[in-house]
């Protein structure tokens, strides 16, 4: 992977950690770190499920396969600061 393959993984991963962030009501007690490597991994996943589905490569913007990445962050941010507020509380 060429540094600028990993530069735009990092920044589709803040975009998509954010969106899944915003999807979930409340506010998380996670780091912005942990947001960006669940964006990441959401990413991955919901490119890898868009394949599987046969929707990852459809006319103009591949809603689907969006959709599903920042669904998948939703649940990955929502996990881990529920995880996290149990480790508090």
């Amino acid at each position: 992977m060429e540094i600028t393959g990993l530069i735009s993984a990092l920044v589709i991963g803040l975009v998509i950690g954010g969106l899944g962030r915003l999807v979930v009501p409340g506010r998380q007690h996670i780091s912005m770190v942990l947001t960006l490597l669940v964006g990441v991994a959401a990413a991955l996943v919901g490119t890898f499920a868009a394949s599987v589905l046969g929707v990852s490569d459809t006319p103009g913007i591949d809603w689907i396969e969006l959709a599903l990445q920042v669904g998948l962050a939703g649940v990955g941010v929502s996990t881990l600061a529920r995880r996290k507020s149990h480790q508090i509380h």
